[in-house]
Order: C-alpha cells, then structure tokens, then sequence
C-alpha cells in the first residue's frame, strides 16, 4: 500500500487512477455513499460536491427537498474541504454549523462549493454556497471547523 495525502488521494478517486493507495482518512465516506453524492472539484482547502436532489427521494412534508439534505450537503463539501488540509495525525470538528436557505428544490443536480474564510492554525472559517444548474443559490452555510492534534485526534 502506498500513503498519499488526501488531497492526493482525492485527485487519484476522481480520475479513477486510484491503486494500491490510501490515506488517513475514510473515503468515499459512508454517508456520501448513501446518498450518493460525489466530489467533482478538488483543491487545497476547497472543494465541490454534488448531489442529484429529487422530492421524491428526499422530500419534506411540503413536498420540496428536506432542508437536512442541504446541511448534509454542505458539511460534506466543507468537511472534504477540510480534510485537504489537516495533517497526518489530525482530525477535525466542526464547532459550529449555520445554514440559510434562499429557494426551494424540488428535483435538480446541485452543488456544494466550500471554501475557507478564515484558515488559522486551529480554527478554520468556511463559506460554503448550494448552486442550483442554472447558477441560482439556493442556501448558504457557514461553519466553524477545529483541527485537532496529539491525543484529541486519536480515534475520530
């Protein structure tokens, strides 16, 4: 086995050029598995992630899409996002999480763009904006992640 970074993996898991290599961390992640939602953009710090949104699929009782899938939707871009970033033996939490949603969903494709307001050695600041395909925003979440180092990053 050979032990890329996760920015590197990432790039090797969307080219599918992956081999016999593996990185700290868990991915594809067990939730994006779920609801299959993929990586379609990577850099350090940032990333996108899309997910095709149906009502039917993933609908509230009003009959849009539930505004729980758009949250997952965002920490999973700015999680990613995150991990591209963190060293061999970190892990991160989130500490805060906030979302505002601006338009319903009912059936679209849509895309979770996170990246870093603020990046300190400890707390990092995203911003992270869901794009309908036609451009428009439907919600925007920011978050407060914590890199975590030494015994705080065993085991998570």
């Amino acid at each position: 086995m050979i032990k890329i970074s996760v920015l590197e993996y990432l790039k090797k898991m969307m080219t599918g050029t992956l081999k016999n290599h593996v990185t700290s961390m868990k991915y594809p992640t067990a939730i994006s598995k779920t609801l299959k939602m993929n990586i379609i953009e990577i850099d350090h710090g940032k990333a996108t992630v899309e997910i095709a949104a149906d009502h039917e699929i993933h609908g509230n009782q009003q009959g849009t899409v539930h505004g729980g899938l758009l949250c997952e939707l965002a920490d999973a871009a700015i999680g990613t996002a995150h991990s591209t970033i963190i060293g061999e033996n970190e892990s991160f939490t989130s500490l805060e999480f906030k979302i505002n949603f601006f338009r319903p969903v009912w059936k679209d494709s849509l895309k979770a763009i996170a990246k870093p307001v603020q990046s300190g050695k400890t707390i990092t600041v995203y911003n992270c904006e869901i794009k309908s395909t036609d451009g428009k925003t439907i919600a925007l979440a920011t978050s407060t992640v914590m890199t975590l180092r030494g015994d705080k990053a065993i085991g998570r």
